[in-house]
């Protein structure tokens, strides 16, 4: 008897769906403790998802798609309710990853109106305020007794933070901050649920005392009357519209007409102002950062999600669905045995699996900096801000790309709203802008990477950090892929190695020698960034980035002790590498690092792999274990038993309640007969 690897099939499963499932090499349950962090990670989350599962009132009381924003905003509310009421009985409310969980499956990925409560506001508390500000403040946030978010963004500024408008005025007389929006374009504009949810902020404004302004600092600020809801006076409050996605969640502006807090808002851990205006600097000067890099570095595995998830409906899907003949003597073919559809979605799967395991490595970084900062190390901030300013664009951008094309491999029922993914690109897609636009993010970081080059050119590199190190190592004259046996990954790494390091030090090359040629240190760094050599600056960036996606890919696989599970990661992770470098190759092959013969062989490797994890694509995906209700997609059901169900769920929409709609009596009736007269 075949032994079942894959967890998923039930009796009733659409019959092409359950021969996917069945060609499985590994178990699914032992992927997803990968996929998950551990064994007791994944069996809880499975918990969790069937204690939902017998909750109805947990449930969506209808498609998502066929309420209207105010609907949706009310059902979020309504389950947010009961969630916070029955917390205990579902999950440990003290686990961040299983709060995130339920939130995603009860809540769903467009939002609630405390979606940045939890990874805004209370992390911003948590890092940024002294021991005596979290005893006051962190316990009501934790009951929700109060709800927050994180204001920073402003309508005329985003992540340029020295150029925000709204100040913060110390008065002496008072020992009070006056806060004050001095024009429109300093309203602070997109913070999540601050629109009309949120009646705390943590708000971020030029601090001045004494005539001088200190820049950009964090302040506790009460917004709304804790009894009636209602805008304190001083406060201009509400809603920006609806948005291309993600609209449960009330983005909103805020303006202030010299709003008095008390000096001890100011969050006072790194950065602190006595009475009498005296003011004590931070130990670093992108400490403040701290709230924005803890975002950035979670978001990473947030997009793996979403890349999974439009994967794992777009896969499901092309497994049931038949089309066309691959051989004119056999029946009509799954879609995905086609080598085309394999390579539209299968890079894809390799890149949640490696966004999946560069998050949470980048996650147990910031854990590192978050203590050794509390301790006041902050050595290594410069570091992490860097790292994740080129993750955050890279990954972001590219799980957009991977949404889209799982959506059109879905042919025209991709389109629709049944598919869901046009909802998850839209909210995957947001990332790109969010918490930093990804071009500023790679100019960020190509800053650091510049520092590095020049310490390397002055013979400094033993002072280089340690996600920069190789570039202080010499290179082979040639890569030495397909020449060496068994050599697994190790000349993979040596080539992404060697692409980024030369890609930066020419980059910073034209950056000196445009100094030296008298140039300004901005205009030189502008005409390196834009206009010279394919974007410099942010190709060195990208590709410094990708090269720690796939170092920690090769990290991970090398720690998997289970065999099946690491043949199966194996696959992906030769797929990934492959694919990426054949994006990348054009760099390689302009100083003869690689040579046509080798770019061949890489792409037959690609080829070869793509075979190797078709027999395993589905439960590749099976195994990050989302839900139905977690999905919300009809095309990427469990079960496989799609078109009964579209045709339901097109029967449930609004329109069809009546057979002649009012906008047909009162209009297109009329003109008919008018038009037969």
């Amino acid at each position: 008897m075949v032994q079942n690897l894959n967890k998923n099939i039930q009796e009733g499963d659409n019959p092409d769906l359950t021969s996917e499932r069945l060609t499985s090499t590994f178990n699914t349950n032992d992927m997803a403790a990968q996929i998950w962090g551990s064994e007791k990670r994944a069996r809880r989350r499975r918990e969790i998802s069937a204690k939902i599962a017998q909750m109805p009132e947990l449930h969506d009381s209808k498609p998502l798609p066929f309420m209207t924003r105010e609907e949706k905003i009310m059902e979020s509310a309504r389950k947010l309710t009961i969630l916070t009421e029955k917390m205990g009985q579902i999950i440990d409310p003290t686990d961040p990853a299983e709060l995130y969980h339920l939130n995603n499956e009860v809540l769903g990925l467009e939002g609630n109106p405390m979606a940045l409560h939890g990874v805004m506001f209370i992390p911003a508390l948590s890092a940024q305020a002294s021991d005596e500000q979290q005893a006051k403040w962190l316990p009501r946030a934790l009951r929700r007794e109060i709800i927050g978010t994180y204001a920073q963004t402003e309508l005329g500024h985003g992540t340029n933070l020295q150029n925000l408008e709204t100040t913060a005025t110390y008065d002496l007389a008072t020992q009070e901050f006056v806060l004050h929006t001095p024009q429109i374009t300093a309203l602070k504009w997109w913070p999540g649920n601050l629109g009309k949810s949120s009646n705390y902020a943590v708000v971020v404004a030029h601090m001045i005392i004494k005539a001088k302004n200190y820049g950009p600092h964090p302040f506790m600020v009460q917004l709304r009357d804790e009894k009636t809801h209602e805008p304190l006076p001083g406060i201009t409050i509400g809603d920006i519209g609806p948005k291309m996605a993600y609209n449960i969640v009330d983005n909103g502006f805020l303006g202030f007409n010299k709003y008095r807090i008390p000096r001890t808002n100011l969050l006072m851990r790194h950065t602190k102002v006595e009475a009498d205006g005296t003011y004590i600097k931070p130990p670093h000067a992108k400490i403040n950062y701290s709230a924005m890099v803890h975002v950035r570095a979670y978001m990473l595995t947030g997009q793996a999600i979403m890349l999974a998830s439009a994967l794992n409906i777009a896969t499901r899907y092309s497994s049931v669905r038949r089309q066309g003949q691959i051989d004119k003597s056999q029946p009509e073919v799954k879609v995905l045995e086609y080598q085309t559809q394999q390579h539209r979605l299968f890079p894809s799967i390799a890149r949640a699996y490696a966004f999946q395991f560069a998050g949470a490595e980048t996650v147990k970084l910031y854990e590192h900096v978050l203590k050794e900062m509390k301790s006041g190390n902050v050595s290594l901030m410069a570091d992490l801000h860097a790292l994740t300013s080129g993750l955050k664009s890279v990954v972001t951008y590219q799980t957009g790309e991977g949404i889209e094309q799982a959506r059109m491999a879905c042919g025209g029922h991709g389109y629709s709203m049944a598919s869901y993914i046009s909802e998850i690109y839209g909210v995957a897609i947001g990332g790109c802008t969010y918490e930093g636009e990804n071009m500023v993010m790679l100019l960020q970081l190509a800053r650091y990477l510049v520092k590095s080059a020049a310490l390397v050119k002055s013979g400094q590199s033993s002072k280089l950090g340690p996600l920069v190190a190789y570039l202080g190592v010499k290179s082979e004259p040639t890569s030495l892929i397909d020449r060496i046996p068994n050599s697994g990954f190790t000349e993979y790494v040596k080539t992404f190695q060697h692409v980024s390091k030369r890609q930066t030090l020419k980059a910073a090359d034209m950056f000196f020698g445009l100094m030296e040629k008298g140039e300004k240190r901005e205009i030189a760094w502008n005409k390196c960034s834009v206009e010279l050599n394919r974007l410099a600056f942010s190709q060195a960036s990208r590709l410094h980035t990708r090269l720690f996606i796939v170092e920690a890919f090769v990290r991970r696989v090398n720690e998997i002790a289970d065999i099946r599970i690491k043949e199966a990661l194996t696959d992906l992770l030769h797929l990934h590498v492959n694919y990426e470098l054949l994006d990348i190759a054009s760099y390689a092959l302009e100083d003869g690092f690689l040579s046509a013969s080798q770019l061949d062989y890489i792409r037959d490797q690609v080829y070869l792999y793509l075979g190797k994890i078709r027999p395993n694509a589905v439960s590749l995906l099976d195994s990050w274990e989302f839900s139905d209700i977690e999905l919300r997609s009809v095309l990427g059901r469990r079960d496989g038993n799609v078109y009964e169900n579209l045709f339901k769920w097109a029967k449930s929409s609004p329109l069809n309640k009546t057979d002649v709609l009012p906008s047909v009596t009162q209009y297109l009736k009329p003109m008919m007969e008018k038009a037969r007269l």
